[in-house]
């Protein structure tokens, strides 16, 4: 290891010293194994902080070795690249924990999207249904605006917290702040990482909410390759046109490059068909590209994030 990684572990561990092991560490870790797609090399070093507290004094020490870093949910739209990550990859799927009162919804940014939709439904709000089924944490979907079936963050969303990681203090931004757009928020553009959000939702009836959420879930299963790995949409909705649709229009389904291909039954998606590299998805991802704007003039922007 680098001297500042080593210095790293070294102030971890005497931190973990005084906080009863709040950080775990883990060397040459797999990105493989923390990602959907289960594609990625090894990471220096894979950094868990059991809570927020944690997180903000990792933060610290990361900023005073000058670390590496990149901060990462369940890894459900993020492709690592096959040579691994050099540094420091901090997961914050530890931070899950969550809360109801009257109709706000509070989670930390780990918990499962899809798990708060069902704290939702258990306490008889309704607002969340979209979210069953999406795969990401909380903080993964208020970073992106995450949505399906007419329903998007923005519009369930109070405020967020976040920790600044130029001065590591804790703010919170209320929902007009988060300048919300089609996949976007003022988080993919700032060097700040997301805390906790809260969601304002509506009383509803448990079983509507329910029957609701079952539909979002079975047209899920019917239209999409859940039985791959993969990270869901790989590209961004073109203006006026469906991207999967001109994708099949281009004759790419069950288009193949290694063992990345072009799902058969959904064609904006793009899955791991056995021992696939980010090379092959990359690739795959340049032909379509390439192909659509050969054939209908338009750039389609990929979604899924490189991490190199």
């Amino acid at each position: 290891m680098t001297d500042n990684l080593t210095k790293l572990c070294e102030l971890v561990n005497e931190y973990n010293k005084t906080h009863t092991d709040s950080i775990q560490i883990e060397y040459n870790e797999p990105m493989s194994r923390h990602t959907t797609f289960r594609i990625g090399g090894i990471a220096d070093l894979y950094i868990t902080p059991l809570n927020i507290q944690s997180l903000t004094d990792l933060c610290g020490m990361i900023k005073e070795t000058g670390v590496r870093n990149y901060f990462l949910g369940n890894g459900s739209n993020v492709l690592f690249d096959d040579e691994g990550y050099r540094g420091a990859v901090v997961s914050l799927c530890a931070l899950r924990g969550v809360k109801c009162e009257d109709n706000i919804v509070f989670a930390e940014a780990g918990h499962s999207f899809t798990a708060l939709s069902k704290v939702a439904r258990d306490n008889s709000l309704t607002g969340l249904e979209f979210a069953n089924g999406i795969p990401g944490t909380v903080g993964g979907a208020v970073y992106m605006n995450a949505g399906a079936y007419n329903g998007e963050v923005a519009f369930v969303l109070r405020e967020s917290t976040y920790l600044d990681l130029d001065d590591l203090t804790v703010h919170t931004i209320t929902l007009d702040e988060h300048n919300f757009g089609y996949r976007d928020s003022i988080y993919k553009h700032t060097n700040r990482i997301i805390l906790s959000a809260k969601f304002e939702l509506k009383p509803g009836n448990s079983d509507e909410i329910t029957e609701m959420m079952n539909d979002f879930m079975n047209r899920r299963v019917t239209k999409q390759p859940l039985e791959y790995p993969s990270a869901g949409s790989v590209f961004k909705r073109y203006p006026g046109r469906f991207t999967a649709q001109m994708i099949d229009e281009a004759g790419l389904k069950g288009y193949t490059v290694g063992g990345a291909q072009v799902s058969e039954k959904h064609a904006g998606f793009i899955i791991n068909i056995g021992d696939a590299t980010a090379k092959d998805v990359k690739d795959l991802i340049s032909h379509i590209q390439k192909a659509i704007l050969e054939k209908f003039g338009c750039a389609i922007e990929r979604e899924v994030i490189y991490v190199e």
